[in-house]
């Protein structure tokens, strides 16, 4: 009798429920994988080529600067703004908890690849959904690599990075815009053999002038063709602020004639560093200040920044920026343009890609097969 009803006990579960229980524990599993050690992403724009391609599937250490708690409690599992295939936003903001960041083995370090939470730029009209849009958590994922980190003093000149007075030692994949002089034309073929975008031509006099997007290495081999009579950067000059293209932060010509190729010297803010509200301070960090910082009652009014209604003339910040920047230097909307990158919207550290497609390649060149399994630089 006992026998009988120990078996009772444990009487065999159904096929729907073992189903139900699989799929649970996969989602559960999944979720605290994605959260707390590696996250899939694709890149789905050009703006770090030719270091990553679109199309590139990489994988994101969160355990590098430690994983972040969640901020946003309510979510559809393994979804990020919205539910797959829909407009359905995959979220609600009912429940909001302040996060947290658990200890990493590391930190973000100047020429890291970077994946964060994109913060947006309240001094510009902003299409990109930033800060405004959704909670930290949810903000749309970029990918960039870390230029300045907080306390550095960044610069560009002349489309150069310096950090701190030295110059930023570039990845072999960076491209930027030059101007081409040449005597005839050049086959098309070339700039594909060379990796080289051609953006455009024009004739005057005998002479065929090509700009062109290009890294250094695919530059000096179009030097060595004699038709190639001379090549000069795509410069916008300092002070020069008339392209409202590249108008660049903290969109405030008057106080910083920045632009796209000069731009700065700009100090990136740091825990702790206190930094007196003067005119200049106030038209640069006024948005950290007001937004991004952590401050509750922040705002900005008649020029001055007031804290909990009361004017501040001094400020100490609250944690950690950084200046990131596109390694397709001039297909990059990064830090030039929309400003600093708060510790707390850093997701983690791309380390390697594990596939590679490309969509115009023919069915046997479909799969980029060099660049698989391969780290991130």
């Amino acid at each position: 009798m006992a026998e009988q009803e120990e078996k009772k006990t444990k009487k065999q579960k159904s096929p729907m429920r073992e189903w139900w229980d699989s799929v649970l524990f996969a989602v559960v599993a999944a979720t605290l994988i994605r959260g707390l050690f590696l996250e899939a992403y694709t890149i789905p724009t050009g703006s770090m080529e030719k270091s990553l391609l679109i199309n590139d599937f990489l994988f994101v250490s969160k355990v590098h600067y430690g994983a972040r708690t969640p901020k946003t409690l309510l979510q559809v599992p393994l979804t990020h703004q919205k539910i797959w295939f829909t407009e359905i936003p995959s979220f609600s903001t009912l429940i909001q908890v302040p996060n947290y960041r658990l200890p990493g083995f590391t930190h973000v370090k100047n020429g890291d690849v970077v994946v964060f939470n994109y913060p947006g730029c309240p001094e510009r009209p902003d299409p990109y959904g930033g800060y405004d849009k959704y909670p930290v958590d949810l903000r749309t994922n970029y990918i960039k690599r870390c230029i300045g980190i907080a306390g550095d003093v960044v610069e560009v000149r002349d489309a150069a990075p310096y950090v701190n007075n030295v110059k930023f030692q570039d990845a072999p994949g960076t491209q930027k815009y030059y101007n081409i002089e040449c005597n005839t034309n050049i086959n098309e073929k070339l700039f594909e053999k060379l990796g080289i975008v051609n953006m455009g031509a024009q004739s005057s006099e005998g002479k065929v002038f090509y700009k062109i997007n290009s890294t250094e290495a695919a530059l000096s081999e179009l030097k060595k063709y004699d038709f190639v009579t001379n090549i000069y950067p795509d410069i916008i000059a300092k002070g020069d602020t008339s392209d409202q293209n590249y108008n660049a932060f903290p969109h405030q010509t008057t106080l910083f004639a920045n632009n796209r190729d000069n731009w700065g010297p700009i100090t990136v803010p740091k825990k702790g560093m206190k930094i007196t509200l003067d005119e200049k301070n106030i038209a640069l960090y006024k948005s950290v200040i007001t937004v991004f910082d952590l401050n509750k009652n922040a705002e900005y009014k008649d020029g001055k920044i007031f804290i909990d209604g009361k004017q501040i003339n001094e400020y100490t910040f609250n944690q950690d920026y950084y200046f990131m920047m596109g390694d397709n230097r001039y297909e990059s909307d990064d830090s030039r343009f929309w400003g600093f990158v708060p510790a707390d919207h850093v997701v983690g550290k791309a380390v390697f890609i594990w596939m590679s497609i490309d969509a115009d390649g023919s069915l046997l060149n479909k799969i980029r097969w060099s660049r698989l399994f391969s780290l991130i630089k």
